[in-house]
């Protein structure tokens, strides 16, 4: 039987009072090392750090849980509005600061000594 009114209310905010809040890391994309193009890396990106484990599926052996945070990645078009989302949210975040871009500096003549 379905239970209606401010029972079956409460029972839902004394559920989502005992999840923790989700903790999500802030970062921005790096480069793809395979290709020379740097499209989409001045993006930033928040996503949620896994819940639990992930396990093998008995039938199929294929890793998965039952978080499904893990499905969920936005995308930001500065640090500080990923920042003023996760505030504004409530979220426990961390931000990971961009890799420093290391140039490698050498002629094609280099390659013949």
């Amino acid at each position: 039987m379905r239970m209606r009114g401010a029972a079956n209310r409460d029972k839902g905010c004394a559920r989502l009072k005992d999840m923790s809040m989700p903790t999500a890391r802030i970062f921005q994309r790096p480069k793809n090392a395979m290709q020379s193009g740097r499209a989409r890396t001045d993006r930033w990106v928040l996503e949620f750090a896994p819940a639990e484990a992930k396990r093998p599926d008995p039938l199929t052996g294929w890793a998965g849980s039952g978080d499904t945070r893990d499905q969920i990645r936005l995308g930001f078009p500065t640090q500080a509005a990923a920042i003023a989302y996760a505030e504004r949210e409530g979220l426990t975040f961390t931000v990971i600061a961009a890799p420093e871009r290391k140039l490698k500096l050498q002629a094609y003549a280099d390659n013949f000594r």
